[in-house]
């Protein structure tokens, strides 16, 4: 089936991009979209009857993994490094006020 695509087409889909076509970018625009329609017309022509849909192309599992702490509680050690300390906390300068 030849797709063929009108001036007033490409005008609205270049309303609808928000584009400024040339002359020769919309004799262009209309090659390639009548091209892109050939090709989707070639895809309905394939037997599909006995083909299971796919959701994802690979199988998809759980990728979660167990909530486990593995580094501790090092608060301590962290604190160490502050030239500040309030409480349980790192004191720096007032920024505002």
């Amino acid at each position: 089936m030849a797709n063929q695509i009108s001036d007033e087409i490409i005008e609205y889909v270049g309303i609808l991009a928000k584009l400024e076509l040339s002359g020769e970018e919309k004799e262009q625009a209309k090659k390639d979209m009548a091209g892109m329609l050939d090709y989707i017309d070639k895809l309905n022509e394939l037997d599909t009857e006995n083909v299971e849909p796919l959701s994802h192309l690979f199988p998809a599992g759980n990728v979660f993994r167990e909530d486990v702490v593995t580094n501790g509680d090092r608060r301590e050690e962290i604190l160490g490094n502050a030239p500040s300390r309030k409480d349980d906390m790192f004191a720096v300068p007032r920024t505002f006020n």
